[in-house]
């Protein structure tokens, strides 16, 4: 079908390529190679405006010719313009499934919504396979245009499961906008490779311990981790970023890594690590400083010197990072 649609396309490009040059023919010296262009494209359309140039009789032939033999090839050609479009959509569909069948130890994210799209970002930045998994239309336009492998299909399907090559997969992200979905497609995931690693989301925390045991490893709930981390910089402006870590499986496993600016804890400033204390009054870690530039050191020298211009992060169980907190980040 496309070599029919390739063929037509020839033939359209052919007739502009003879009118032109029956016109600049015809038309003598006063016609150039624009002029006769002009009038081709000008006969084809139909649209009416006056000639460039006064017409001989050979050139009114030659219009007539060329209406007879280009307007009906313009018409047919607007008509099948929506099947050209479609068979390349069609194409394009195609040549990702193509992908997706031969990927392999790649990473699925099962919904392209707010979150969904910071996974797919961090994996692309990090030059990791994944496939995306969405039944809207318009999100698998933006990915197809920002060339993401998207699969199309609903999630809730094992036939969707197994186009995305469920039983290669290294990891699993269930993050579709309910949580109803996120337990189905966790459970049916789980049924069908019993091994992956299977993270899931949910929005409201009395659904956290269903999911877990649907056979999600990590259950996240992004409302719950980012209101943690609002209300730690809103209590403790010093604070740049906090994250928490808590082991389900480890209960008293309970740490904090906070990055926290120096610019005006003085009493840091010309200090080394190891004059600060802060291992023996707190039992806390310095294990990164960040630099006024952005450039970070990961595991500093204990006779580093702190400066306020820096940002530090500290690490340490959660109950001492609250008691440093309270006593040095006041206010």
């Amino acid at each position: 079908m496309f070599k029919g649609k390739a063929l037509f396309i020839s033939y359209f490009i052919s007739l502009l390529v003879i009118g032109t040059g029956g016109f600049y023919f015809i038309g003598g010296d006063d016609w150039t190679i624009i002029d006769s262009i002009y009038m081709t494209f000008l006969t084809l359309s139909t649209v009416g405006f006056n000639e460039v140039h006064p017409l001989t009789d050979a050139g009114q032939i030659w219009v007539i010719i060329l209406i007879i033999f280009g307007v009906t090839g313009v018409g047919i050609l607007l008509s099948n313009l929506g099947d050209i479009l479609s068979q390349f959509g069609d194409y394009r569909s195609k040549k990702m499934e193509n992908k997706i069948n031969r990927i392999k130890n790649h990473f699925i994210i099962f919904g392209y919504g707010r979150m969904g799209a910071v996974i797919a970002k961090e994996l692309s930045d990090k030059k990791i396979p994944f496939i995306v998994v969405e039944k809207n239309v318009q999100k698998i336009d933006i990915m197809v245009k920002n060339n993401i492998l998207c699969l199309h299909g609903d999630a809730t399907l094992d036939e969707t499961l197994i186009k995305a090559r469920l039983e290669y997969s290294s990891g699993i992200a269930v993050v579709l906008d309910t949580d109803q979905d996120n337990l189905f497609v966790t459970m049916s995931i789980r049924t069908l490779n019993p091994d992956v690693f299977l993270l899931s989301r949910c929005s409201k925390e009395v659904n956290h311990a269903k999911i877990r045991r649907a056979g999600a490893n990590k259950v996240v709930n992004p409302y719950t981790a980012g209101g943690h981390r609002i209300a730690e910089m809103l209590l403790s402006p010093f604070i740049e970023d906090s994250v928490s870590v808590v082991s389900q499986s480890h209960q008293h496993v309970d740490l904090s890594l906070d990055e926290i600016s120096l610019s005006q804890l003085t009493q840091f400033d010309g200090v080394s690590i190891k004059d600060s204390q802060l291992r023996e009054k707190y039992n806390l870690i310095i294990v990164g400083i960040i630099d006024s530039s952005g450039n970070s050191t990961i595991n500093p020298a204990p006779d580093t010197i702190l400066k306020n211009e820096n940002s530090i992060l500290l690490m340490g169980n959660k109950e001492n990072m609250d008691r440093f907190k309270k006593k040095k980040l006041k206010k």
